[in-house]
C-alpha cells in the first residue's frame, strides 16, 4: 500500500493569500522583511520541499515493493535449495539436516487432533519439605 503523499493546507492558503496581495501591489513592502517577493520565495521553498518529500515517499514505496519481491524470490530459492539437497542426499541424511531440514528419522508423528505443544509440555512437579526439624511432612505441588 502506497504511503499517503503530503499536501500542506498552509501552503495552499499562502498561495491564495499571495494572489490577493499581488492585486494590491506586486512589490508590497510592509517592513521588517515582510515583502511580497520574500513571501513568494518562501512559498516556492515550501513547494520544493513538499515535492521532494513526496518524491522520497514514492521512492521508498518502490524500494519496499522491490524488497518484498526479492524476499519472495529468496524464500522460493531457499526452499528449492533444501529440496535439491533432499533429492541429492536423501531426506534422512545428515546433509539434509545441515541444510536446515528435519531428517525423516527425527520427525515425530502426531496423533490426529493433537496440538504441537500439548505432548511436549510435561507438568512439572516440585517437592518441598516443611521447615519442621523432624522432616516428616513433604508436599508435592504442580
Amino acid at each position: 500500500m502506497a504511503r499517503r503523499k503530503r499536501t500542506s493546507p498552509v501552503l495552499e492558503k499562502a498561495v491564495r493569500r499571495a494572489a490577493g496581495i499581488n492585486s494590491i501591489d506586486v512589490n508590497l513592502n510592509l517592513g521588517h522583511g515582510l515583502t511580497q517577493p520574500a513571501f513568494l520565495t518562501l512559498i516556492e521553498t515550501m513547494r520544493t520541499k513538499e515535492n521532494a518529500y513526496n518524491t522520497a515517499l514514492s521512492n521508498l514505496d518502490k524500494l519496499y515493493r522491490e524488497m518484498l519481491e526479492t524476499e519472495d524470490e529468496l524464500a522460493d530459492m531457499a526452499e528449492h535449495m533444501l529440496l535439491g539437497v533432499g533429492t541429492r542426499y536423501g531426506k534422512s541424511s545428515v546433509e539434509y539436516g545441515m541444510a536446515g531440514g528435519v531428517p525423516k528419522s527425527q520427525r515425530r508423528k502426531r496423533l490426529r487432533g493433537e496440538s504441537p505443544t500439548s505432548s511436549s509440555q510435561q507438568p512439572s512437579y516440585i517437592a518441598t519439605v516443611n521447615g519442621n526439624d523432624n522432616g516428616s511432612k513433604a508436599a508435592v505441588t504442580s
